[in-house]
């Protein structure tokens, strides 16, 4: 019987022609890839096969690299651009989802679909705030055509009151909605609450139907006035609730009701506000007052005057 050395021997022999007929074979000696029996493995294969596991564990690597170092800090101006990355078929879409509002259609869900965007929210409320003022100063100069008495001078300054209303409310009631949501989260561990960005965006596009609303209300009938207030209104709520009850459902009953209720109530004082401000039917201020005729008690006699040329000498 052959000894060990012997078989070890033949072996590296065996090796040794088996390299020497195929140029392009390598040999391993990783632990790993030892024959049971401890005999040295030979892989035949082409030259480019040659560490291909290394070459791609190293390409994988390099990636993860390059996408830490293309992702952008939150402090620069790349990293808000891929907020307004989206194109008009989206926005038109997102807007017909708010302006149709139906149970079970979660907006987030069906619309955003995990990709919040600013540019919707960000033109909807400019647009709005430029609609209120324009719209504002055009009532006062229909009702100066119905009265001329009523003295018009532009004021510019609505302008600036509707853009900071209509920011701060797009922007101050999601983050306090958030912030509500989350702290709720940490009792009730079943909630799951929408990020920030969904947040804002949701508010964002139900303020939408309040663009035609604005531009309905300078029809001079105080009641179809009111009951163009009160659909805009009604459907905006509505998808706010739809889309919020979701992940209010969790948490106790008092909690969610409330949470709604304060939801539409906030809602209904901002268009309650913009009516009452921007479209007041007769100013106080821009009317002339009425000339005041003062009339003398009847026992003073009134002396009687002649002209001078009749007067006597």
């Amino acid at each position: 019987m052959a000894s060990a050395d012997e078989l070890t021997f033949h072996e590296f022999e065996e090796a040794t022609n088996l390299l020497a007929d195929t140029p392009d074979a390598a040999t391993t000696s990783r632990s790993d890839q030892l024959t049971p029996q401890g005999h040295v493995a030979v892989a035949v294969g082409s030259g480019g096969s040659y560490g291909a596991e290394d070459e791609v564990e190293e390409e994988s690597d390099k990636a993860a690299e390059q996408q830490q170092q293309q992702q952008p800090g939150f402090w620069t101006f790349s990293y808000y651009q891929s907020f307004f990355d989206v194109d008009t078929s989206q926005v038109l879409d997102r807007i017909k989802g708010s302006l149709l509002p139906r149970p079970g259609h979660n907006f987030v869900r069906h619309h955003l679909r995990n990709r919040p965007d600013l540019y919707g929210p960000f033109w909807i409320c400019a647009t709005l705030a430029f609609v209120l003022a324009v719209t504002g100063n055009l009532t006062l100069v229909l009702a100066q055509r119905r009265d001329p008495s009523i003295h018009y001078s532009p004021q510019f300054h609505k302008v600036t009151v509707a853009g900071i209303s209509i920011y701060c409310y797009a922007w101050l009631v999601p983050l306090a909605l958030w912030g509500f949501l989350r702290w709720r989260k940490g009792v009730q561990e079943r909630m799951g609450p929408y990020t920030f960005l969904e947040t804002v965006c949701i508010y964002g596009y139900s303020l939408f139907v309040f663009i035609p609303m604005v531009v309905l209300w300078l029809i001079p009938v105080p009641w179809l006035q009111w009951l163009f207030g009160a659909l805009a209104l009604g459907l905006s709520a509505a998808g706010l609730v739809f889309t919020l009850w979701p992940v209010v459902r969790e948490d106790t009953r008092l909690v969610a009701t409330v949470l709604l209720s304060v939801v539409v109530l906030l809602h209904a004082l901002l268009a309650m506000g913009c009516k009452l401000y921007f479209f007041q039917s007769l100013p106080p201020e821009n009317v002339a007052p009425p000339p005041q005729i003062t009339s003398l008690p009847s026992n003073i006699a009134l002396s009687p005057t002649l002209p001078q040329s009749l007067a006597p000498s």
